[in-house]
């Protein structure tokens, strides 16, 4: 029986002429087309004719190549259709038989390559001077030049970039229609490989005549050629001289196998995330890494098994993805692309006085209420410095929150929210999670069948924040697992002869609820919690959020979660909210600040620090200790201060930055006492909040100047032997601008400062003096 034969309606000379037609007319605007090798700019300004080489886009790439500047050529489908004014002729034959239209490529490319324009001796490799040398050789014997195999001679690599309009497909979505053919691919990084020399050309050299055998690798297996095929030599003298394989004159190439995953919203009910194995090779390589959302375009291919398993398989064959194009959808900071429109608004967002305020509650605004919250969760993103000392020893400057409280307080919303919008998020639940999950497993490599580490969700949010849900769910063994991440930011591994030290810099965000489900007054807030001390000093804030039934503010829940129901948004706010993208970049150019704190600044957190552990010594002595104030809350102040301080671009931390960080600790520890240690409930509107912050600023003038008078020695009379005397802070006098900077500060505005100096003006607290410009206090 004969096997059919299908012939192509495909003319490959023709579509050869049609593709260096392409490469030699076609003029585009050039991007960064290197990915990171080099970069070139065009300028579209110059006035040239067209068709010069100056302004053909892929062109100019091949005389850098030349040049040796480039190693990269990536062919843009979005080029081609723009060349051939439609998509239905040359894009559609590339997409659908990519294997061999990058082979047409190779070949059009390797006839238009011009030569150098400058000398590239400085660039020679080992290959250069063999290949030199070689030639002059054959010169010489037989006067005649014997041809090498072309994957020898290229110093570049081409890539199709897929069209922009191609749909990505989940894992579970490629079939068998695909194979062979340029698809796109969304999933997020699982495993990457070490990058290893993958063979193209094999160089063999006879031991007797002394010739060179060139052998191109096209598979993922080979036999090694053993006699020579010298015809002038060798076989004419009926002598079988033995080949050597020569590594040097061997041509390789860098490859890398990277392991991709479905999102979690790509997958069915009921079903489990399938897997991809993907094949990176040259400049491609190191791109990735675990934990990156990315969309890969490249062409879909069979391969079969070999050793045992192919034995096992029978027909059955493996599939990959050779990777032609690499798009990262959640880039790092460092990454992110600055336009011009960005930075206008980052601008104008500095010069907002309120945009601490907005900034927090532009973070998951479906949700009701939770401001202060919400105000710790935009520090988290921020975080603080980290610090490395001259030693090497390091402190840590992110931040680490739990949120504990009664169940439906949109606790683990906000964590989902939090984990979509930093660049590198995962999110993970404590019962679903354990510890090797979480920090590291020991696995077989399936290349090189080598025991290797794959990093668990700690590892793969690197840099980033690892949202861990159900924290108080975990098994004891497991949660010990996280210790080491939260304080020292690595993972020690000594598992199956493998001993080393995994980087996980990352924020730890956790979710818990009480022992009893909800929170039991009637037993103390340390058994409610019940969670180890251990852990507990290494949380920089700890909210714990009560579900009390209050009638206003349960009304204004239930008006709030129904308008979100109702038109599908948040209700109406006094200001415009800022975008996730744009605060994103904001909080990119906030973490590259570094603010210090000035010995003034220094000496106030030092006696903060000591007030509070005054107050932790008497409530342990009351027995009404709830938390422990250790070293860990005096780091916990500082990385809070320094996040408030990057919010603000600066690169000092003030006072007000170690206040705020003081107010959320103590908002994060009110929630801890029980109702009956409170002589009243504090009044929570806007204008008491005022009204306080205004007092706390008196209060800290009236510390100022008896430490001025210690200082010169004189009491408040101006007597020497005076003792100090409360007697006249009733009469203290505050600048209108510093209370005015201060409010705005805070996040108020200036209506409700008006509206509060009237209030208490009215009932003879402070008076207006110096036509409005100062405010002088009655009764304090």
């Amino acid at each position: 029986m004969s096997l059919p034969v299908i012939k192509v309606n495909v003319a490959y000379d023709d579509e050869l002429n049609v593709i260096q037609t392409f490469l030699t007319t076609f003029v585009g605007r050039e991007k960064d087309i290197n990915r990171g090798i080099a970069s070139m700019a065009l300028d579209d300004e110059d006035i040239q004719p067209e068709g010069t080489t100056s302004r053909v886009k892929y062109m100019q790439q091949l005389q850098r190549i030349a040049n040796r500047e480039q190693q990269m050529l990536t062919i843009e489908l979005e080029d081609i259709h723009q060349h051939e004014k439609t998509v239905a002729e040359l894009v559609t034959r590339i997409q659908s038989n990519t294997r061999r239209y990058v082979a047409l490529f190779y070949e059009a490319v390797d006839k238009l390559m011009p030569s150098p324009t400058k000398d590239i001796s400085d660039h020679d490799e080992v290959m250069d001077i063999l290949l030199h040398q070689r030639r002059e050789r054959n010169e010489q014997t037989e006067g005649l030049q014997e041809g090498f195999p072309a994957h020898l001679l290229r110093r570049y690599t081409i890539y199709f970039e897929p069209l922009k309009s191609d749909v990505a497909l989940a894992v579970r979505e490629v079939r068998s229609s695909h194979l062979g053919k340029l698809i796109t691919v969304r999933g997020i990084v699982t495993r990457v490989s070490e990058v290893k020399p993958l063979l193209l050309v094999n160089a063999y050299t006879c031991d007797v005549c002394g010739s060179e055998t060139f052998q191109q690798i096209s598979g993922k297996t080979f036999s090694p050629i053993t006699d020579c095929q010298n015809e002038s030599e060798c076989k004419k003298d009926g002598i079988r001289g033995t080949l050597h394989m020569q590594t040097r004159a061997s041509r390789f190439t860098p490859f890398q196998e990277v392991r991709i995953q479905e999102m979690a919203d790509q997958v069915p009910v009921g079903h489990i995330p399938r897997s991809m194995t993907v094949h990176v090779h040259g400049g491609l390589t190191r791109l990735t890494n675990p934990g990156d959302v990315v969309h890969l375009g490249g062409i879909f291919l069979p391969i079969p098994y070999s050793g045992y398993q192919a034995i096992r398989a029978g027909l059955l064959t493996d599939t990959y993805l050779e990777t032609h194009h690499i798009h990262q959808l959640k880039k790092q900071y460092s990454d992110m692309d600055m336009t011009p429109q960005i930075q206008h608004q980052i601008a104008d967002m500095q010069r907002d006085p309120a945009l601490y305020n907005k900034l927090a509650q532009s973070i998951a605004p479906e949700i009701y209420g939770h401001l202060d919250v919400k105000k710790a969760l935009l520090l988290l993103l921020v975080g603080g410095v980290t610090k490395t000392m001259g030693d090497g020893m390091k402190i840590r400057g992110d931040i680490n929150v739990c949120l504990m409280g009664d169940p439906g307080v949109a606790k683990s919303q906000l964590l989902k929210y939090i984990s979509k919008v930093a660049p590198r998020g995962i999110y993970t639940t404590g019962r679903g999670s354990s510890g090797v999950g979480l920090t590291a497993a020991v696995m077989r490599d399936p290349v090189t069948d080598e025991m290797v580490l794959e990093g668990g969700a700690l590892v793969l949010a690197d840099n980033g924040i690892c949202c861990i849900d159900e924290f108080d769910k975990m098994e004891e063994s497991d949660r010990t697992a996280i210790h080491e991440v939260m304080e020292q930011q690595t993972i020690s591994i000594s598992k199956a002869g493998i001993s080393t030290t995994l980087n996980a810099r990352t924020s730890v965000l956790a979710a818990a609820n009480p022992l009893y489900g909800r929170y039991n007054p009637k037993v103390s807030p340390v058994e409610n919690i019940n969670l180890p001390a251990a852990l507990l000093s290494r949380f920089d804030l700890l909210f714990l959020i009560l579900d009390k039934p209050t009638r206003e503010d349960d009304e204004r829940l239930a008006q709030h979660v129904t308008h979100v129901h109702m038109y599908n948004t948040h209700p109406q706010l006094e200001f415009d909210l800022v975008e996730p993208t744009l605060m994103r970049h904001y909080i990119a150019q906030a973490r590259l600040r570094r603010p210090t704190v000035s010995p003034e600044v220094s000496k106030y957190v030092v006696d903060s620090y000591v007030r509070l552990r005054k107050l932790s010594k008497d409530a342990a002595e009351q027995k009404k200790l709830h938390t422990y104030t250790s070293a860990r809350t005096l780091l916990g102040v500082l990385r809070l201060s320094q996040a408030l301080a990057r919010l603000r671009f600066a690169n000092v931390v003030q006072h007000d930055d170690v206040d705020e960080a003081l107010r959320l600790m103590e908002c994060s520890k009110e929630s801890l006492y029980e109702d009956d240690d409170r002589e009243l409930e504090v009044d929570r509107s806007v204008v008491s909040q005022i009204y306080r912050l205004i007092k706390q600023m008196v209060a800290e003038g009236g510390q100022k100047r008896r430490k001025r008078q210690r200082r010169f020695g004189r009491g408040p009379s101006g007597d020497p032997d005076a003792e100090d005397s409360d007697e006249d802070e009733g009469n203290e006098e505050m600048s209108m601008i510093d209370v005015r900077s201060r409010v705005l500060g805070a996040g108020y505005n200036e209506a409700q400062l008006n509206e509060t100096i009237i209030e208490y003006e009215n009932v003879d607290v402070w008076t207006r003096v110096a036509n409005g410009s100062r405010l002088r206090f009655i009764d304090v």
